[in-house]
């Protein structure tokens, strides 16, 4: 049902030559009265058991219905968790989908399937098959995030788009999904204690820069939780601190708009004013919203008067946007006295309607599900039916679905123990339907999915007639170039892509030949890098964002793993980022150029892949699997390999290398050494000298940690060798854990070893410079063919003398 669905009698009631205006104005009251007894009653729900944890809007419904007047087909939001009076205005939320929201419905709440807490939004952008909905026909809300500013870095891709569709004339029609010229403005929100994150003032100075459509709404109540503005913001003022970002006459900048959060006919003409600009002239906006108040506090989990004063909370009352909302209608002789009072009790009346609505929703699935369990544990001997859990099941009239399951498990676990066997594979049944649910409502789309899936890719096997050997580097540029003049939405970008073409040469002159919209430079701040990519993936574009170094990634772990790595995720599917990440690392010079910390990706980055080929023709293969690929990808290429001859395939754009499939590089029947990257050359060369020692090695190159050999590749070498040995450079238990935690638990090869498998990682440090400490710290040839050979020589003494 319409937000505006119960005030439609008071609307056409309304008559004149002022009826359209009084009309609107009307609207926007009801929005705010809707979204404050939202707030009113979303609050009583968490307290009184109903909803975990609630985040609210109150206090910010006056500017959020004037940003929602300015909003376009086309636009994006990429907000934060007050922005509720917004969606609302936009009818893009009911009261029902909030609380649906608030209650954690995996059925009903349409923005993340009941994965996010209440008032973190998202519309769809793709359709169940993963594929582009026309964006420019609906109101676009990129899937939000808690972490404090991190909407920012993505809000900057958001924009970043509307400029490359606007300038790119190449696109053609592709474009007509996702943009009307480039008009779209990325509006973005954020608390004024959040302006205080690094990633803030790295998104601003990326947007005036770079001159796209962003606009920045500051929500300033003058509070972090309770650490107020003083001790956050320089001048307590961030449209005072951001003065020097101001754009002057012929330079670029940022346009300030300063607001009253209760002035409504200045929130509505500053806004529009400023949007117009930022629309038509592609120049980033701030708008500053002062004297926000917190009629509640930050939230369900304290309460405010714990440190602001009487004096304050005083002033938050009399100055509360709604109220002076109210007295500047009835100043105005805009709307009875009478009709407001109307207003406010059809407000409380509908709420408590929806409230209650979603309320018995939620509780539909539970409901089914006790009832089924009711029927099979009454169906029990009566020495089982005695139990008190039993008790406590049958007593039950609002259900928890894991409460239930869990009394259910423990009574199955106790009566297999007492051997009633017949009586537990019952109640099996239902647990298992139960769990099988679960698996879609909390686990699915971590990837995309069924003809989306990344096994659904047609592989393509490189073609060597006609090869030629050259540098890895010259390969890789060999394919960004044949890419870009196939594929006009694929664009390039990180620190030196640009005009020296990265600083291994891998984009070489393809600045000069596609233009420095497709092929650009940035300044050092890989958070937003990450941002970009995440935004222009969003709406349609293929970018690969280039983070110069493996070891700089800690810079963009937010960005890549709060954001990122979650985006189909938090959506429950209705969402996706394609975004390719290119980087390069392991074995270098140096503490800070030789990182290879894949623990920490594979620890942090599930819902990207992650591939780590060992030369560049592998990596071209990837990219392009990646470029058909619905997903993230990270692809790491071999920071020392640039200098390495390969050999060429002459089939670049369409050769593709599948995901989560391993090579055998070399087969063997003794023991089976699985490595990836860097390694893979030194494990090479160590087996070529164990060979001549009469020890026969299989190694296999995993090629992609995530995923990790779907085939189960490596399990099956080990029947047949028995012995493993895994090789990486990551410190000790990272990777090389994860590997072993894969092949001996998920593919359940434990079974097939003789003998405890061996991890040969780095030390503990980062790697020091020169040859000595590399040598030192990382794994060497020697090192490989040392602990093989004692691990041969103890397992075969005779053969094998150590």
């Amino acid at each position: 049902m319409s937000i505006y669905h119960p005030i439609k009698n008071f609307l056409d009631a309304i008559e004149g030559e002022s009826a359209p205006f009084r009309q609107e104005v009307l609207r926007d009251y009801w929005v705010c009265l809707v979204s404050r007894e939202v707030s009113l009653a979303g609050r009583k729900e968490v307290l009184g058991g109903k909803a975990k944890f609630g985040i609210l809007g109150d206090g910010k419904e006056l500017p959020q219905v004037a940003m929602a007047r300015a909003f376009e087909n086309g636009d994006f939001r990429s907000g934060y968790y007050r922005d509720q009076t917004f969606m609302f205005a936009l009818d893009l939320c009911s009261v029902e989908d909030y609380f649906a929201q608030l209650y954690a419905d995996p059925v009903h709440d349409p923005f993340s399937g009941g994965r996010q807490m209440n008032a973190h939004f998202a519309t769809p952008l793709v359709d169940a098959d993963s594929q582009w909905i026309n964006h420019t026909t609906r109101y676009n809300v990129s899937a939000d995030i808690s972490p404090t500013s991190g909407q920012m870095a993505r809000a900057l891709g958001l924009a970043l788009a509307s400029k490359h569709y606007r300038q790119n004339e190449s696109l053609g029609d592709y474009s007509s999904l996702f943009s009307r010229q480039g008009r779209e403005v990325s509006f973005v929100t954020i608390g004024d204690a959040s302006t205080s994150e690094g990633v803030f003032w790295e998104t601003m100075n990326a947007a005036a820069v770079q001159q796209v459509p962003l606009a920045v709404f500051v929500w300033d109540d003058g509070y972090g939780i309770s650490v107020p503005i003083e001790l956050q913001t320089v001048k307590q003022n961030i449209s005072s601190a951001l003065a020097g970002f101001e754009k002057e006459e012929n330079t670029n900048g940022i346009l300030i708009y300063k607001l009253k959060a209760w002035d409504y006919a200045g929130l509505v003409n500053g806004i529009q004013e400023g949007i117009s600009r930022c629309r038509t002239d592609h120049v980033p906006v701030l708008f500053h919203v002062q004297e926000v108040t917190q009629p509640q506090g930050h939230s369900t989990s304290g309460s405010h008067e714990r440190y602001k004063s009487k004096d304050r909370l005083e002033w938050e009352s009399d100055q509360d946007c709604i109220k002076m909302f109210q007295s500047w209608i009835l100043e105005n002789d805009l709307l009875s006295a009478d009709l407001i009072d109307q207003l406010q009790k059809t407000a409380k009346d509908y709420v408590r309607q929806q409230r209650s609505k979603a309320w018995a929703r939620s509780l539909e699935y539970p409901q089914k599900q006790l009832t089924v369990l009711k029927n099979i544990l009454q169906s029990m001997p009566e020495d089982l039916v005695s139990d008190a859990r039993v008790d406590s099941v049958l007593k039950t009239t609002e259900p928890m679905i894991h409460e239930c399951l869990a009394i259910a498990r423990q009574l199955q676990t106790q009566w297999r123990a007492q051997g009633r066997h017949e009586e537990a594979a019952a109640l099996n049944v239902w647990i298992s339907d139960v769990i099988r649910q679960a698996q879609t409502d909390y686990h699915a789309n971590l990837i995309a999915e069924g003809n989306a899936h990344y096994n659904a890719i047609p592989m393509v096997g490189p073609q060597w007639e006609g090869s030629q050997e050259m540098n890895g580097y010259q390969v890789i540029n060999k394919y960004f170039e044949q890419l870009f003049e196939n594929n006009p939405e694929v664009l390039a970008f990180g620190e030196d892509v640009g005009k020296i073409g990265d600083v291994n040469q891998g984009f070489a002159g393809l600045q000069e030949r596609f233009g420095e919209l497709r092929v650009f430079d940035t300044g050092i701040r890989e958070w937003t890098i990450v941002g970009q990519a995440i935004g222009l993936s969003m709406r349609g574009l293929r970018p690969i964002a280039e983070l110069q170094y493996l070891d700089y990634v800690i810079y963009a772990l937010s960005a890549l793993a709060d954001d990122l790595a979650t985006v189909r995720y938090r959506s429950d599917g209705i969402q996706q980022a394609p975004a390719i990440i290119r980087t390069r690392g392991h074995r270098l010079e140096g503490i800070w150029h030789s990182g290879s910390p894949i623990g920490m990706l594979l620890h942090s980055l599930r819902g990207i892949h992650l591939c780590v080929p060992r030369n560049f023709t592998i990596a071209a293969g990837m990219y392009n699997t990646l470029m058909a690929s619905k997903d993230p990808g990270i692809v790491i290429e071999c920071l020392n390999g640039y200098r390495l001859k390969e050999n060429c395939p002459v089939n670049l754009t369409t050769y593709t290398v599948p995901l989560g499939v391993v090579e055998v590089m070399r087969r063997g029947s003794d023991l089976s050494l699985v490595t990836y990257g860097s390694t893979v050359r030194i494990a090479q060369k160590a087996c070529e000298v164990l060979a001549a020692m009469n020890i026969e090695v299989e190694l296999i190159d995993v090629q992609t940690l995530l995923p990790f050999d779907d085939a189960h590749d490596i399990a099956k070498s080990l029947r047949k060798t028995n012995k493993l040995v895994i090789v990486d450079e990551d410190v000790p238990g990272g990777a090389s854990a994860y590997i072993l935690q894969q092949v001996l638990q998920v593919q359940g090869a434990y079974q097939h070893l003789d003998t405890p498998p061996i991890c040969i990682s780095s030390h503990e440090h980062r790697p020091p410079y020169g040859s000595d400490g590399d040598y030192f710290s990382k794994p060497s040839c020697e090192d490989i063919v040392e602990a093989i050979h004692k691990m041969m020589s103890e397992y075969h003494p005779a053969q094998h003398k150590f």
